[in-house]
């Protein structure tokens, strides 16, 4: 008598667990990589989100402004000296961490020597594309 009680049982609970898709494997679909698009801007002019961004979050607006001279000179004023090449952007990133003085007045630029050189370099780029 026991085994008739238990046959019905079995039977249903393998019915049951093959209903729910009990013990089938998965299929995952594999997702194809795709190539990474690559954009070549080195033709475009720097943007001014980075630089604009990296300057925003440090201390130059004490003393710079865009378009107006403070204790240093504008961006504008700097943009307007100093062309917008390679070893004018490094010269003055090297400023920007080192600090300077003699070049806008006896004021001198306060160093900042806890930027990146690149995060400077970004910054000089902004500047150096302000006014053009």
């Amino acid at each position: 008598m026991k085994k008739t009680i238990w046959a019905p049982v079995c039977i249903s609970a393998a019915i049951l667990f093959a209903a729910c898709g009990g013990g089938e494997e998965k299929k995952t679909e594999e997702k194809s990589e795709e190539t990474p698009v690559v954009v070549d801007d080195s033709m475009v002019a720097p943007t001014a989100g980075k630089g604009k961004e990296l300057i925003a979050a440090q201390d130059c607006k004490t003393c710079h402004q865009e378009d107006a001279k403070l204790i240093g000179p504008s961006y504008n004023e700097i943009a307007a000296k100093y062309e917008n090449n390679d070893e004018n952007i490094a010269t003055l990133a090297g400023k920007v961490i080192k600090g300077g003085a003699g070049n806008w007045g006896e004021i001198p630029m306060a160093p900042h020597p806890a930027i990146p050189e690149e995060d400077a370099k970004e910054m000089v780029k902004y500047i150096l594309s302000v006014g053009k």
